[in-house]
């Protein structure tokens, strides 16, 4: 008989835990005959077999430690399940994201005859490294990664310890701190060569919490110094309603509204990632104040500007 390989039963039991949390999440109440016969119909389940009482027992328990999930019962409503605290399911982190992606990608591959006509991004390295990190992050174990940044020639391999897991347009990242030197850094999955486990063991800090860590952040930009402060951004009619729908960052407020322009103010630190932001929306977006970084986005269009010039030459 052919062993299953590790990887693919990683995976399955990932997305297993998904499809779980997305069905009592849309039911919101459901005994488990009824999670039973709907796992019958699942396509994670091919051969339409029974989920065994312990195997559902043991998925709530890994639920709650991977993702802080609560899959609670009520005995005296018919033995029903529900997620505690469900209405956290939409007010982002892990468990909002854990519902958008993969809860809609499992309810995609349940929908076989039309399924080629939804396309996804595809997020590099995610699938390949993401549940290693994982699974070292619910054992607090170090983990070994052969890592070559863009400005390097060749990977080195140092160990880490993973604190958290962070996507951020199209990349997976993850944040870990260095046992030598004791500083927190964010490293890209899609720069990692090779993780291995190791069975060195870490504390995790009380203090460390991944949303704070990355608060005054636009993206993964963390740590390198830069202070948060507050920024004015004129944006342009039409432009502005993009902006609106979908904010830049959790801090963004309209302080100015006309029919021409909108006015958002941000408490943010101005890091590269989010200078570069606001330049992918080309003359629509102005930056007011602070003065410095205004002058900043100036010295750039107008190397901007001579570039362009200098190709007709």
């Amino acid at each position: 008989m052919e062993k299953k390989n590790s990887k693919d039963t990683t995976s399955n039991l990932f997305n297993r835990y998904v499809w779980l949390v997305d069905l009592i999440y849309r039911n919101e109440r459901i005994t488990f005959e009824e999670i039973n016969e709907y796992w019958q119909r699942s396509s994670l389940n091919p051969n339409g077999e029974d989920i065994p009482l312990r195997t559902f027992h043991n998925h709530r328990i890994a639920i709650e430690q991977m993702f802080d999930i609560n899959i609670e019962c009520d005995k005296r409503n018919g033995y029903t399940y529900y997620i505690e605290n469900a209405d956290d399911m939409e007010r982002g982190g892990a468990k909002s994201w854990l519902l958008n992606t993969f809860a809609v990608n499992n309810l995609i591959n349940e929908s076989h005859k039309f399924k080629h006509r939804i396309l996804f991004e595809e997020i590099p390295s995610g699938r390949k490294f993401l549940m290693p990190i994982l699974d070292a992050m619910k054992d607090n174990s170090a983990i070994e990664i052969s890592y070559q940044n863009f400005w390097s020639k060749s990977a080195t391999t140092f160990r880490i310890y993973p604190y958290c897991v962070k996507v951020f347009k199209q990349r997976w990242y993850v944040v870990g701190c260095s046992p030598k030197t004791e500083d927190i850094r964010v490293y890209a999955l899609d720069r990692i060569g090779q993780i291995t486990p190791t069975d060195e063991k870490f504390e995790f800090p009380k203090d460390f919490d991944g949303e704070t860590f990355f608060c005054h952040c636009y993206g993964v930009t963390a740590g390198d110094g830069t202070p948060a402060e507050r920024i004015l951004l004129k944006v342009y009619a039409k432009q502005d309603s993009y902006i609106r729908a979908l904010p830049l960052h959790h801090s963004q407020k309209e302080e100015e509204t006309t029919t021409d322009f909108t006015v958002f103010s941000y408490f943010i630190c101005p890091t590269f990632d989010f200078r570069q932001e606001i330049l992918s929306h080309g003359e629509q977006a102005e930056v007011l104040e602070p003065k410095w970084l205004r002058d900043e986005m100036s010295k750039i269009a107008r190397k901007q500007t001579e570039k362009y010039r200098n190709a007709y030459r």
